[in-house]
């Protein structure tokens, strides 16, 4: 009898300390669900969260590396990166509150702002530096020789500029040429298949029509340094409410192009899975393009009293703009550029 009491004993003794650890196993479950609703890093700190539309342009690497490497997260920051590759639904999204900023060239955040959605650039994230060129028929082998041919391209955009820029060298203006309206990526598609006789376009497009003797590559963007640059822009209505979540921003791409600078190849691995490409195809479009650090952020963007390059680069792109009616009146480009979270970044 007593044997049988002990024995019972140790059953109920058993099964508390099995009730024990189970609701230990569902507590932690339960509160790790918490976190993940409330936007809890785990330590007791509440993520500002903060959504930024961009496309799947190679140059916005950076920012899924300070995603997926928790910089933004140690920061403060809960990031989500929306990926839209169109145009006018970008700016749809703007317009709409559903994101709060967006990673985009110069010309797109002037007509952004042109529309009415205040914006204010907090971060460079690159600049093409042969990313984007003209491509042009095998028999056509210089840009006077585009005189009179039809040329694909995207009016009011970065695309345009380089256009522009690169015919005025030559001597020759927009007249010259037969405009084909397309975006840049059916201009490149639409050249690759002969339909056209020139295109203005970007990667890959531009190494695949030369890797398939499709056509020459007559000039790129690293003719024009600076031209064609993206940056991180906010809502300023959401800038002006959250100053500590723009200064944790810039504080965790600093440091993710410092990581970056020391650990490339994980680095690179990283931003090619977020962008949804192969880590070669990423290295490779890392040849035509500049990722840009903190330092240089703070030459670019200079100070108040002294605007940097960044200022002279989006005054440029305003006056594009205006000046082929893409915009109907000038934003102010000391509004739209804010240097005051790069020079106190710290990293």
């Amino acid at each position: 009898m007593k044997r049988k009491l002990k024995r019972i004993a140790i059953l109920f003794l058993a099964l508390a300390l099995a009730g024990l650890a189970l609701a230990g196993c569902g507590g932690g479950s339960k509160q790790q669900a918490a976190d993940q609703q409330t936007g809890s890093s785990g330590q007791g700190q509440q993520l500002t969260p903060v959504k930024l539309t961009m496309t799947t342009w190679s140059g916005y690497g950076p920012l899924f590396l300070a995603r997926d490497k928790g910089f933004f997260k140690k920061h403060g920051l809960d990031v989500q990166l929306i990926v839209i590759q169109g145009l006018g639904e970008r700016k749809q999204a703007l317009a709409g509150n559903q994101v709060d900023g967006i990673a985009t060239t110069l010309d797109i955040e002037t007509q952004i702002v042109a529309a009415g959605i205040p914006l204010k650039q907090i971060w460079a994230l690159d600049d093409s530096y042969g990313g984007d060129g003209i491509l042009a028929k095998p028999e056509i082998k210089t840009i006077k020789d585009l005189k009179g041919k039809n040329v694909a391209y995207d009016f009011g955009t970065a695309s345009h500029i380089l256009l522009l820029s690169i015919l005025a060298k030559n001597g020759m203006t927009e007249n010259d040429i037969h405009h084909v309206q397309m975006s840049a990526s059916d201009a490149g598609s639409t050249f690759v298949a002969g339909k056209v006789d020139a295109a203005v376009t970007w990667e890959p497009w531009l190494s695949k029509a030369v890797k398939e003797n499709k056509g020459n590559l007559l000039a790129t963007s690293k003719e024009t340094p600076g031209l064609i640059m993206d940056t991180v822009a906010l809502r300023s209505d959401w800038a002006d409410k959250h100053p500590q979540a723009l200064q944790a921003m810039v504080d965790a791409l600093a440091e993710a192009m410092q990581y970056w600078e020391s650990n490339k190849a994980e680095a690179n691995a990283i931003m090619a899975k977020g962008l949804g490409i192969k880590q070669e195809e990423f290295e490779s479009n890392l040849q035509t393009l500049r990722l840009f650090n903190l330092a240089q952020n703070k030459e670019m963007f200079g100070t108040a009293d002294k605007p940097g390059t960044l200022y002279t680069s989006l005054q440029q792109a305003i006056d594009f703009g205006f000046n082929n009616k893409v915009i109907k009146s000038k934003p102010d480009a000391k509004a739209m550029i804010d240097p005051t979270f790069v020079n106190r970044a710290k990293i």
